[in-house]
């Protein structure tokens, strides 16, 4: 290949490469771009000490402290949706709701159907074992995936 023509070869990758730019990682429905002033949409499942739901609905917890941290780090406020893990998946593959805690594991049975952030932390189980603890979000919102564990990440809590 001449030298000009590997210039040229050069130069259309560069103009493909700057037709495809853009913010990346990008979510397929914008939630990210959404929560940013807006609110954040988080279905608990009661777990304590990670997540527990008073009779009157607040929210409190580790978990809920975390999220709530990650909301106002994004000028978001929370909207707190409480219920059964396999009743806020489903909300959450609706479309419904953007964050998923209550002491979800790295072994969830749900990685499927959602998309499992690396673990923020570890728990000792009463017989020994460590479970690593992870937050869902909905599935191809990577660019609130990706902020959700920068921000686990900043606040020490990630291992």
């Amino acid at each position: 290949m001449s030298a000009g023509r590997g210039v040229a070869a050069l130069a259309l990758g560069a103009a493909l490469v700057a037709g495809c730019s853009g913010p990346f990682p990008r979510d397929v429905d914008g939630s990210l771009e959404r929560i940013s002033g807006g609110t954040l949409r988080v279905g608990v499942s009661e777990n304590p000490p990670w997540t527990q739901v008073s009779d009157d609905g607040e929210v409190t917890g580790r978990e809920a402290d975390l999220v709530t941290g990650f909301a106002r780090s994004e000028g978001a406020r929370v909207e707190w949706t409480p219920g059964a893990e396999s009743e806020l998946v489903t909300a959450m593959t609706r479309g419904d709701l953007d964050v998923l805690i209550g002491g979800l594991t790295a072994d969830s049975p749900w990685e499927q159907e959602v998309a499992i952030t690396r673990h923020y932390a570890e728990e000792v189980t009463p017989d020994g074992d460590t479970e690593k603890l992870v937050m869902a979000t909905p599935l191809g919102e990577n660019a609130l995936l990706v902020a959700l564990e920068t921000y686990l990440a900043g606040t020490g809590e990630a291992s």
